[in-house]
């Protein structure tokens, strides 16, 4: 750790969405030093060329070539899917005091085959992950300090675990015929959103795509099993809104009988009843995306529907906070004994 207990880091990918959104919140956070801010291109720019909230003076862009690595506690990496774990197998052993937070889908999947066939990547650190914890924080705060690699979930999978995984425990829904939709901002995709979306009227029209095979239904069934020791059965259905940031999932499913809305909020409070970032709304709450934006909380609103003993719960998160860069800076928080909502709304 650098002077006044602060710890040295650096981010690698600073100018995408998720990198930017990660650098404003590090660069208010006191207990952060900044050395290093990286990209591949626009080198020697200020930061406040690609995004003027951030006020603080900090390093240029520079190369990830530039780094000094052994001045670093911990690393934050943003970056396309396969770049990661090239770097990470790189640094790992050269300072053996460097933690990594990978915001990429390259230590979130335990079977590498699982990883190779979804993402269409060779897993050239599969030696690693044995050293690297998926974590959401909510569930992982206990075991997060044993591992360097904290993989940072992805933001779909962030926005359906919280509100269903305490249920699954507890078997208070029908563990099969569960249906997920979500619904996601634009920039979920990052700044290469034109290259793999080309419908027409993108950024006027509401697209829904991928129900069989989106990469993140690889992730959400892993850690269903892991975190429930349950099989559960669901459908995944993303959309693609003409929106910035936030995500919004509705999640239809199914109780015993005797079982009432009330029944599942009442577990959802007891369960997150220490959880600053998760708020339970009152029964049958409309809920939208609003309220979360640029904040790392997650509201989650349980829904009576017109069908006996089938409920809508909705959730919603900002997809670049608690999807993403708010959460690698709640893990951060907790890997390092700091306040665990310390720098973060």
């Amino acid at each position: 750790m650098s002077i006044h207990n602060k710890i040295n880091v650096a981010v690698i990918g600073a100018t995408g969405y998720t990198g930017l959104d990660l650098v404003l919140i590090l660069s208010k956070h006191p207990k952060v030093n900044i050395l290093n801010l990286c990209a591949t291109k626009n080198l020697g720019k200020t930061i406040n060329y690609f995004d003027n909230r951030i006020k603080k003076k900090l390093p240029k862009i520079s190369s990830v070539n530039k780094i000094n690595w052994l001045n670093l506690d911990l690393v934050f990496l943003s970056l396309p899917n396969g770049e990661a774990q090239k770097l990470i197998k790189k640094k790992f052993n050269k300072n053996k005091k460097i933690k990594f937070i990978d915001l990429s889908a390259d230590f979130r999947i335990i079977d590498h085959r699982i990883y190779e066939k979804n993402y269409t990547i060779k897993h050239n650190a599969k030696n690693l992950i044995k050293y690297s914890l998926y974590s959401i924080p909510e569930f992982s705060k206990n075991m997060i300090k044993k591992f360097r690699i904290i993989s940072n979930p992805g933001c779909y999978p962030t926005s359906i675990q919280l509100p269903l995984v305490p249920l699954i425990k507890k078997n208070l829904i029908k563990k099969n015929d569960i249906t997920i939709d979500s619904k996601s901002g634009y920039s979920g995709a990052g700044k290469n959103l034109k290259k793999k979306f080309t419908h027409k009227n993108l950024y006027a029209s509401i697209f829904g795509y991928s129900p069989k095979n989106h990469r993140h239904i690889c992730e959400i069934d892993q850690q269903f099993k892991k975190l429930t020791k349950k099989k559960i059965t669901f459908t995944f259905n993303p959309y693609l809104l003409p929106t910035f940031r936030g995500i919004l999932s509705s999640i239809y499913v199914h109780l015993d009988k005797g079982k009432t809305g009330n029944y599942l909020r009442n577990a959802l409070i007891k369960f997150y009843k220490n959880s600053k970032f998760v708020k339970i709304l009152k029964l049958n709450t409309p809920l939208g995306s609003g309220n979360v934006l640029n904040t790392n909380n997650i509201e989650i609103s349980i829904c009576e529907t017109r069908i006996k003993n089938k409920f809508i719960i909705f959730s919603a998160i900002d997809n670049l906070v608690k999807g993403a860069s708010g959460q690698a800076v709640q893990n951060m928080n907790i890997l390092y004994d700091f306040p665990e909502h310390l720098g973060l709304i």
